[in-house]
């Protein structure tokens, strides 16, 4: 595929690094824009003209289409950029990877987002990301934490019979659970001896370049 593709990107925030991990399994060259999201720029309006979700990531395709969440930006690179197929090649390996990506997401990055957003100081009155402001439920910060504590259980399990999340082979899955285990750090969750076998996959994985990005 011909042009530029422009990533806007954070990279503190775990949102856009599933986007570059998946670039550099892509082998996808672009460029980047750092948005700094302590400052607030992506409130800015020259971010809004962008993305007025006001949200990281954000692709900008050749044609000026702008793909403004992960769930696009994974679906476009796939369909342009097939190889390696990392959302399954048979309708058996594509419902999989498709169920334990949503699982990695709602059980994994949203339950970190929901405990620290609704935990921080610094983020009152934004307990949710976007351009809308609300308040935080000091209540959901502890269903969070208990929530990706049993993520790592969940995943421990899968991967005690996989070497991989959904099965054998490498997927958008296991981007998505391995950015949620390491952003859980920032509640104070990891995995320990209680996990093994996602101890063994988080090293496994640490040996790929994308994962130090």
């Amino acid at each position: 595929m011909n042009g530029t593709l422009t990533l806007y990107d954070c990279a503190t925030a775990p949102s856009p690094r599933r986007a570059r991990i998946l670039l550099a399994e892509k082998g996808v060259a672009h460029h980047t824009v750092q948005v700094d999201l302590r400052s607030g720029e992506q409130f800015s309006p020259a971010y809004r003209a962008v993305n007025p979700q006001c949200t990281v990531p954000a692709l900008q395709l050749p044609d000026g289409l702008v793909l403004t969440d992960n769930a696009a930006i994974a679906a476009w690179l796939e369909a342009a950029y097939p190889q390696p197929a990392l959302m399954g090649t048979t309708p058996e390996e594509k419902a999989a990877i498709a169920s334990w990506q949503w699982r990695a997401e709602f059980d994994g990055l949203f339950a970190v987002a929901e405990a620290l957003r609704n935990g921080s100081p610094a983020m009152a009155n934004r307990a949710l990301p976007g351009p809308v402001d609300y308040p935080q439920i000091p209540e959901l910060a502890q269903r969070g934490v208990a929530r990706i504590s049993q993520f790592l259980v969940t995943l421990n399990e899968q991967l005690s019979a996989h070497e991989f999340v959904a099965g054998a082979s490498f997927s958008v899955a296991d981007i998505t659970a391995c950015v949620a285990v390491d952003f859980a750090r920032v509640v104070k969750v990891k995995p320990d001896e209680r996990h093994p076998h996602l101890l063994r996959w988080r090293a496994q994985l640490g040996q790929r370049p994308s994962f130090a990005l």
